[in-house]
């Protein structure tokens, strides 16, 4: 990846993915990065918070969410959101919370922009792929037959069956020896900050997608550029510089 100089501001880092040519394989997130689900996580997280009485029954906010809980695995959660609880009744709020947004995306979720054409792509040059995500299972395996990318990916890593979920590498890292490859070769798309923590620390450059979360969030967290969506020109300079690489 190319070095910053001292002064450089990381928004001014350049769009390159050429150190992982030749490219042989492509890891995606699946919450805000092959859609944009957060909206309901953030309406279901509200409205389940609000009901057990978190913050004194005030609402919490899009920036409380961004902050604290987008893109963070369940189990932490439980002791971010509730310290004092038994840890079976924070469980099952987060349970609840989770049917509720299987609920409000069932028929409303569509693929982030540029993602068709992305596939097309990737399908053609013959690059290998895996999801690796903190999703639960029903939630993960809900979005992907409503995007039709089940059989797009070889696998699906949850960090639920990772010994530690994102942010660290776990989830990533077992993606890489499921598809026995190496990282060397390999790069990730994430919209969290959690999961830019978790690519990085898998040694592994990451994309991000400025979804929603803040731009300089994601730079700040390790991220080698951020996009706004799949047909963010950025992105394809960058795809296009691998394959000349290797020509």
């Amino acid at each position: 990846m190319a070095s910053l100089s001292s002064n450089a501001h990381p928004l001014d880092r350049k769009s390159s993915l050429a150190c992982v040519a030749p490219l042989e394989a492509i890891l995606f997130d699946i919450d805000g990065t092959l859609c944009d689900s957060d909206p309901f996580h953030y309406y279901a997280f509200r409205e389940m918070l609000q009901e057990v009485g978190f913050n004194g029954g005030v609402p919490i906010t899009e920036e409380f969410f961004s902050e604290k809980i987008a893109g963070v695995h369940n189990e932490y959660l439980c002791s971010i959101l509730f310290p004092d609880w038994d840890i079976e009744r924070a469980r099952q709020v987060l349970v609840d919370k989770e049917a509720m947004f299987r609920r409000l995306i069932s028929e409303k979720i569509e693929p982030l922009k540029g993602l068709p054409r992305l596939r097309q792509w990737i399908e053609k040059q013959g690059f290998r792929r895996a999801a690796v995500t903190n999703a639960t299972k029903l939630n993960a395996e809900l979005i992907l037959s409503k995007l039709k990318l089940t059989d797009f990916f070889e696998i699906v890593v949850l960090g639920e069956e990772c010994i530690r979920a994102k942010p660290f590498p776990d989830p990533y890292l077992t993606a890489l020896e499921k598809l026995n490859l190496s990282n060397e070769h390999a790069f990730i798309f994430e919209d969290s900050v959690s999961g830019v923590k978790a690519g990085v620390a898998a040694r592994m450059p990451v994309v991000g997608l400025g979804t929603r979360n803040p731009e300089e969030a994601l730079i700040n967290a390790g991220a080698s550029f951020v996009i706004k969506d799949f047909d963010d020109p950025k992105l394809w300079e960058a795809l296009e510089e691998i394959v000349k690489k290797v020509e």
